[in-house]
């Protein structure tokens, strides 16, 4: 079975708080195998949703303290009832992934079987989690509103703010350009757990 293992390791967890157990509570959802921490300060999930799977590394990126490994290729079966007792190529590339993600400045990194389609998918990755890092509180909270489905108007009442404070939010969060480079990875991602 072709799937996405993430593996995540907390940054600078030697000067700061174990932040293991609110990333547990705060992912997993669509998850194959949920996540769950495999060693000292280090989570571990597997996907075949590419849709979950992009939305456990925004959850991830949001807080600035993970690198995440992203590993594309197959998994041994039979399933295993946890994801770190799992075995194949995927767990292999998400630890090369994670590894790497330590060393880039977007502290997120992709490894698969094959060369092409794992670097479009990091590129994606890139250049969102870009986007994503110059995003403030403000610009959050009006990216949680627009994700809840709700209009301008609703969230300007909601914050008791005007109209244009929340497009000009919603501007300066980039939720058009964020919107659209999630959409690629997303789409990126599907075709890389399509490929044999």
């Amino acid at each position: 079975m072709r799937a996405v293992v993430l593996t995540a390791d907390q940054r600078s967890s030697r000067t700061s708080r174990d932040l293991v157990p609110d990333a547990l509570a705060g992912l997993g959802e669509g998850a194959l195998l949920p996540f769950e921490r495999t060693a000292g300060d280090e989570i571990q999930g597997v996907f075949t949703d590419p849709e979950a799977a992009v939305g456990a590394v925004e959850s991830l990126l949001r807080s600035d303290t993970w690198a995440v490994g992203v590993g594309i290729g197959t998994i041994e079966d039979p399933l295993p009832d946890h994801a770190r007792a799992g075995r194949g190529p995927a767990y292999v590339h998400a630890r090369e992934a994670v590894e790497r993600a330590k060393q880039v400045p977007a502290r997120v990194a992709v490894v698969g079987d094959a060369q092409y389609r794992p670097r479009q998918v990091e590129t994606a990755l890139w250049l969102w989690s870009a986007i994503l890092a110059r995003r403030t509180s403000g610009g959050w909270v009006v990216a949680d509103l627009v994700a809840e489905g709700k209009t301008h108007h609703e969230i300007a009442n909601q914050l008791g703010i005007s109209q244009p404070a929340v497009t000009q939010r919603a501007r300066a969060a980039g939720l058009a350009d964020a919107g659209r480079a999630r959409q690629l990875a997303v789409e990126l991602l599907g075709e890389a757990l399509e490929e044999n």
